[in-house]
This record gives structure tokens, sequence and C-alpha cells, in this order.
């Protein structure tokens, strides 16, 4: 047995298409009801997880965290292979470290970055469905990384958060929204300090409005000033976002930083 308490971080993987999202579900179909059923079947002993971010139904992860303590001796073969045997083909462990007790999946982030990838065609393609979202009007991009460029630093994204979000404050810093292309894809690549509920879906949303000449560039300036999700654009879909990594102390190396892209975004 090992010391009472004995903490890791575990770094996952996930294609979130077939899943209810991470949050535990009474069906016991979640991404979280998956990873704690195989950990707690390698420990012998219940396990529960933190992770960094809640990702909703049909959202990816590249470099999710989570926390997890545990009394039993493991090899960190049992943590990553062992789980691994466990999951399903759509949910993998990709490494794992022991911390110390200061370490939170979720309060101990410094950063997390995000990445959507939006297919752009006037017919859809069914080796991007689920993994992208989708456009089948052309896009003005120039215009689009226009906008981007107004809703970097800290503001005030009310008109972007979910009406179910709970955050406490509608305050955040986006610290890098990048627009690029890579063949029929347009990829968005958003770090910030933390994300409201639906945040980065309404921006893209938004940004999407204006690539297709419904609004102005100057849109988005308008939309953080009127702080009023309901002037804002519709939610886009969830089929093109990824958890891309998560930042924390240097002390920390779980590898899930700095940010990995989505395997269809690479050049």
């Amino acid at each position: 047995m090992a010391p009472a308490g004995q903490r890791f971080a575990l770094r996952v993987a996930y294609d979130g298409a077939s899943f209810p999202g991470w949050q535990t579900q009474p069906s016991g179909a979640a991404i979280q009801d998956l990873l704690e059923r195989a950990l707690s079947s390698i420990a012998g002993e219940r396990i529960a997880t933190v992770c960094a971010g809640r990702t909703d139904a049909g959202v990816h992860a590249l470099g999710q965290v989570v926390h997890f303590e545990t009394r039993v001796n493991r090899s960190t073969s049992a943590w990553v292979r062992g789980v691994n045997a466990l999951l399903p083909a759509q949910v993998a462990a990709q490494e794992v470290r022991e911390v110390d007790e200061g370490f939170h999946a979720r309060y101990g982030a410094l950063r997390r970055a995000y990445s959507y990838l939006l297919y752009r065609s006037p017919t859809r393609h069914p080796l991007y469905a689920g993994r992208a979202g989708w456009s089948f009007r052309p896009l003005d991009v120039d215009r689009m990384r226009e906008a981007a460029a107004a809703l970097v630093g800290e503001h005030d994204f009310s008109a972007f958060r979910s009406s179910q979000c709970q955050a406490r404050s509608p305050v955040r810093r986006l610290d890098r929204l990048e627009i690029r292309e890579s063949g029929p894809l347009v990829v968005f690549e958003l770090e910030a300090n933390a994300f409201l509920h639906h945040m980065v879906r309404n921006l893209v949303g938004a940004l999407v409005w204006i690539g297709v000449g419904r609004r102005p560039a100057d849109w988005t300036g308008e939309l953080l000033a009127a702080r009023d999700r309901r002037l804002a654009a519709p939610t886009f879909a969830p089929d093109g976002l990824y958890l891309a990594g998560v930042e924390y102390p240097a002390r920390y190396d779980i590898g899930s930083w700095p940010p990995t892209s989505p395997p269809l975004a690479k050049a």
C-alpha cells in the first residue's frame, strides 16, 4: 500500500463524438465514468478524478489533464497501458506523473488552449463528420482575422457565454486567437487563462457570420461592449472543438503544454 493521498496527474486524449461529454452521467456512459472504472479496476479501489476542463458532448481532447489519488502502488505502465486496455478505442491515457498534493488539475491550471476545425466546402464530407464543423458558404478569412484581433486581451465575454454558464465572473484574458488555413480547413487556435461555458463555440459562430458577410469585421467589438448574448451569433457545432492543452507551473511536466494540433489540421 502507498501512503494515503498519493496523487497522480494523467494526460488523456479522446474522440468525444460518441460520448455525452466528460462529466459523469447517471447512464455511466460519460468519459469520466469510463476512465474512473478503468482506474478503479487497476487500483482495486474506488478512484475519483478531477479534470482540467469539463468538455461537452461531441467535444474532443488532445491534452485533457486529470488528477486522482490512490493508496496503492502501481507501475507507470499500469496507469497508462493497463488503463487503456480497459477503455474503448476512442479514449486513451497518454502519460502519467506522480505529483505533490499541491497539484490540482482544474484550479492549478495557468492557461488552457483549444482548437476549432472548420471544413469549408459547398457539400459536406463524411470523413470530417464529428471531427470538424462545416461551412457551405465561402469564408473571407482575412476579415475573420481582423475581427478576431478585437477579442484578444482581457474582456467581459458576457456576449459569448452560455446562459447555463456557472462562472462567477464573465471576465477572461484571451491571450491568443489565431486563424490559419490548412487545405479545406480553417483552424482557430485559442489560448486563455480560462474559458466560459460555450465561449469558444460562440466566438467561432460570430467569426463565421463575419466571414460569410452577415456582419462587418467590427461586430466583435460591438458584441464585447454590449455584453448581451442575445445579440450574438448562434453557438457553433461541437464537432470541431478540441481541448488542445493545459499549462501548469513548470515543475509539473505532464506533457500537456505546448498545445497539440489536431491531426486533421497538421500541415
